[in-house]
């Protein structure tokens, strides 16, 4: 438990130190966010935001995992596993992110070109689980072997929480906010199943999420981009498959998969029936639409990641 506090401090104060230099760069290079026409028309003066601060959210990960982990003298193949994974997904994020800056518009990589790379990526915990862990998934007390069908789960595990995470970045703090409680419930379901690495990694996400708080809150200084947002949603559910917490990561990943849901229910609707569900897509662009401020909505969506991770931790004691 020390080891995990210090981890959770150690990133913090790391993501803090980075942030003002790394900002400074970036507001030098004039390197800052391109707006969507399509977006609420309040973002329009959020153009020009410097943007990649994942950049520095998974350098202080990295660097107090890594120092934290061999203080603990936890720092196995799983930690090896998960750090790596990390990175590959920050640098699929930040050559997103570099399409977006030279073109000059919101648009890097190609949907298919993006996905092939998260699946391609995910491969790496999903056969280092399967070698280490069999293909049984966990539910508490139950148990359930998947068989020929695990790779295919686990992938869509890695793959979907960093796609749902992605769609959570679209408001200031919102995906460091409410990813903080999610994190929180991976780490806690992860360290009393006994996978001490994920615990302590989750700690540092924690505390590097706290410390990128200070440049993301309203009005934000720096958006994290799909370098911390791509990066993070694949650490999640890494972190979930990685910690046997896979089937739960629904429950206290519930914002983001809420998030994904509403984009997949206005695109069928409009297609089926030429009729949107909502305002607009993701959700919290539709509350934006209804009147609410930024500051109230995630506020909200916070309270409500809160409440789900709750429910998450207690659930894997009961069940």
């Amino acid at each position: 438990m020390i080891m995990i506090a210090v981890a959770l401090l150690l990133s913090m104060v790391l993501c803090l130190l980075f942030g003002v230099p790394y900002i400074d760069f970036l507001r030098k290079k004039t390197i800052g966010q391109y707006i969507l026409d399509l977006a609420p028309e309040a973002h329009a003066k959020k153009a020009g935001t410097p943007t990649t601060g994942g950049v520095f959210i998974i350098a202080a990960i990295i660097i107090s995992s890594i120092v934290t982990l061999l203080m603990a003298q936890q720092m196995d193949k799983s930690a090896w596993i998960i750090l790596i994974t990390l990175l590959f997904m920050g640098l699929a994020g930040l050559q997103d992110d570099y399409l977006k800056i030279k073109g000059q518009e919101n648009k890097g990589l190609s949907p298919r070109g993006k996905l092939v790379r998260q699946i391609l990526i995910a491969l790496i915990p999903t056969v280092f689980a399967m070698n280490n862990y069999g293909t049984v998934i966990t539910l508490g007390s139950k148990t359930l072997d998947l068989g020929l069908l695990y790779p295919i789960f686990a992938v869509f595990v890695v793959v979907g929480a960093s796609n749902a995470y992605n769609l959570t970045d679209g408001l200031d703090g919102l995906a460091a906010s409410t990813g903080i409680p999610a994190f929180l419930a991976c780490g806690i379901l992860a360290y009393v199943g006994g996978h001490s690495a994920a615990a302590i990694v989750a700690a540092t996400v924690i505390g590097a999420l706290i410390g990128f708080l200070r440049y993301n809150k309203p009005k934000a200084q720096v958006f994290m981009g799909d370098t911390g947002s791509l990066a993070l949603g694949g650490l999640l559910g890494t972190l979930a498959v990685l910690g046997r917490c896979e089937i739960l990561l629904a429950i206290f990943g519930g914002v983001f998969v809420m998030e994904t849901l509403s984009v997949i229910l206005q695109v069928t609707s409009f297609k089926l029936t030429g009729k949107r569900i909502f305002k607009m897509s993701p959700i919290h662009h539709h509350f934006e639409l209804c009147g609410h401020s930024e500051i109230r909505i995630v506020k909200e969506f916070t309270l409500v990641s809160f409440i789900l991770s709750v429910i998450a931790v207690v659930l894997n004691f009961v069940l």
